[in-house]
């Protein structure tokens, strides 16, 4: 009798090798899905943030423009104010917002944890950020196009809508993709608190874990959004430019 039969031994291998894949398999779906949800939950938050950003963060931007002295609606009682409040939100550190904020956010989204209440402070924090740089787009311009324009017998809503906004175009869209890279890095850190998404991937499957792939899997999916976000408002703006 044979110590070692071949035919078991070969059975025996091809065993292990099949579980051995299978666990393989099943481990690399299980991150690939981990990972692809916190890339949804990133996007939901920043997308969603960002829309309300910059529609109150440009409507702010234009008011401050059209306060300021020698503005086409010089009011310097509601520039001083909006100006002090602005320059206050973007004084305080994110992760202090998120703090601050997380109550609040239980108060207009019905939750204070996760994806959903994170938009309110992402929010927030932003449209400080979104008021100044339309502020400067709008002050890039310079006073001969206003001019041109009262003297055409526009309006000031008719000088917002189709000189200033238009003309401020390409500025704008740059800064928009600015805004839109910082809730990027906004959001990993709200999920590192809860709030889901990339961060927190990176902090409870990565570094609690010690799973060093979930960690380098999550680097590489951030760059490459912030990449393709910053090639797509590179590439709008250029569209937009005027000059």
């Amino acid at each position: 009798m044979r110590l070692f039969d071949t035919e078991n031994l070969n059975q025996i291998a091809h065993t292990f090798s099949r579980g051995r894949w299978d666990n393989i398999d099943s481990y690399l779906s299980n991150s690939w899905n981990t990972l692809w949800r916190g890339t949804l939950d990133t996007l939901y938050m920043v997308g969603f943030s960002a829309l309300f950003a910059i529609i109150i963060g440009t409507a702010l931007g234009i008011i401050l423009y059209i306060t300021k002295s020698g503005g086409i609606c010089e009011f310097r009682a509601v520039n001083r104010l909006l100006s002090f409040v602005v320059n206050v939100g973007r004084s305080i550190p994110f992760v202090i917002i998120i703090i601050a904020v997380f109550p609040l956010a239980g108060l207009i989204v019905g939750t204070s944890i996760g994806k959903t209440a994170a938009i309110v402070p992402l929010t927030i924090a932003a449209i400080p950020f979104v008021a100044r740089i339309v502020e400067a787009a709008l002050a890039e311009l310079g006073h001969g196009i206003i001019e041109a324009a009262i003297s055409a017998g526009a309006n000031p809503v008719q000088i917002i809508f189709r000189v200033l906004l238009p003309e401020s175009a390409s500025g704008l869209a740059s800064g928009y993709t600015i805004t839109i890279i910082n809730l990027i890095t906004f959001s990993s850190m709200a999920g590192v608190i809860g709030a889901g998404g990339l961060g927190d991937v990176a902090l409870r499957e990565g570094y609690q874990r010690f799973r060093t792939d979930m960690l380098i899997g999550t680097i590489v999916i951030l760059v490459i959004l912030v990449q393709g976000i910053q090639l797509l408002g590179q590439f709008i703006s250029r569209k937009l430019d005027k000059k």
